[in-house]
């Protein structure tokens, strides 16, 4: 297969209430984007969620990791490029480029994902899917950006606590994964966006949280402009970490 035919391309337009004060795309949609893609691209090639959802499977996202040079502007239109790098027994490695109005790359992202069962919530083997067909579609298209990395935080005292609500929960019945994007940069005051913008940010699911869990975020600065945070369920687990690098 040529690998032109292995990438997916998807095209968007920074609609008004997509963007932030500053007139650019927020980084939730730009993440509901490229989970959006992954899900475009995975069905177009017979692995999507609805065709696994009738087996009780079902895709979630592990890692995420993106590093921009820019974002779209309010009304401009934008596209995003997803192809699958690797395919392992329990996981596989996605990445994207996003390419503004005139066609250059203004970021790419690196994200890991596994598929699971939807009755026991454990890992299945990716490489029974169809036979291993998903490994038809392996690219070797560039993606110049690091891959997540680890994070630990030290600190124990929170910075802030959220009660998971109605519209933060996603149709697999857990709190969905942009919206812990969301909460953990509103940890930021405005002046943060103001001045800055964010260069990399990273994510590491670790556990499953769900309606009614108390949410309680620990953030630790490692330098001027680098942060880890994460966050645990009910004073006890831990269920996201992050990093947040602003230049």
């Amino acid at each position: 297969m040529a690998e032109e035919n292995k990438i997916g391309t998807y095209k968007f337009v920074a609609e008004p209430f997509h963007v932030d004060f500053t007139g650019k795309l927020t980084m939730g949609v730009l993440g509901n984007h490229l989970l959006n893609c992954a899900g475009f691209h995975a069905t177009d090639r017979g692995f999507g969620m609805a065709e696994l959802n009738e087996n009780h499977y079902t895709w979630v996202l592990s890692r995420l990791a993106i590093e921009l040079d820019d974002l779209p502007l309010q009304y401009e239109s934008f596209s995003i490029q997803t192809w699958v790098e690797n395919v392992y027994r329990l996981f596989t490695d996605r990445n994207f480029a996003i390419l503004n109005k005139d066609g250059k790359t203004i970021g790419y992202a690196r994200s890991i994902w596994a598929m699971i069962s939807t009755e026991t919530r454990k890992p299945a083997d990716l490489l029974a899917l169809h036979g291993g067909r998903i490994k038809d579609y392996l690219c070797d298209k560039e993606c110049p950006i690091d891959k997540p990395g680890r994070i630990k935080v030290e600190e124990d005292k929170p910075i802030g606590e959220h009660t998971a609500r109605y519209s933060d929960i996603d149709v697999n019945g857990h709190v969905n994964s942009i919206k812990y994007i969301e909460h953990l940069l509103d940890l930021f005051p405005m002046e943060q966006f103001r001045d800055k913008r964010i260069r990399r940010f990273e994510m590491a699911y670790v556990a499953e949280s769900y309606y009614g869990d108390k949410l309680t975020f620990y953030r630790e600065q490692l330098g001027e402009n680098e942060f880890d945070i994460e966050v645990k369920k009910n004073d006890t687990e831990v269920v996201v970490r992050s990093k947040v690098i602003f230049i």
